[in-house]
């Protein structure tokens, strides 16, 4: 997506796609639980200082480890682990 694009035009564009954001702006969560916006689920990366080569297979491991929990959900990677919690 465009650099500078607001985050609601992002979530707006997801949701117009049916798709799962994935990013690492941590803004979202704001978004998902204080402003109760719609999503089909958002996975936040936190994996600060790894290669973007780490990065994306800790991403695919994660997502391939807890697929059918991500969707509607907002997620969270970190080294090693992955939350995820789902929107009352």
């Amino acid at each position: 997506m465009d650099p500078g694009i607001p985050d609601e035009d992002v979530i707006r564009l997801a949701n117009q796609q049916s798709t799962i954001l994935i990013t690492a702006d941590k803004d979202f969560g704001e978004l998902v639980f204080r402003q109760a916006l719609a999503t089909h689920g958002v996975v936040l990366i936190r994996l600060a200082g790894l290669s973007q080569t780490l990065k994306a297979e800790m991403l695919s491991s994660a997502i391939r480890e807890r697929a059918s929990e991500i969707p509607n959900a907002f997620s969270v990677v970190t080294p090693g682990t992955i939350r995820i919690r789902h929107k009352p």
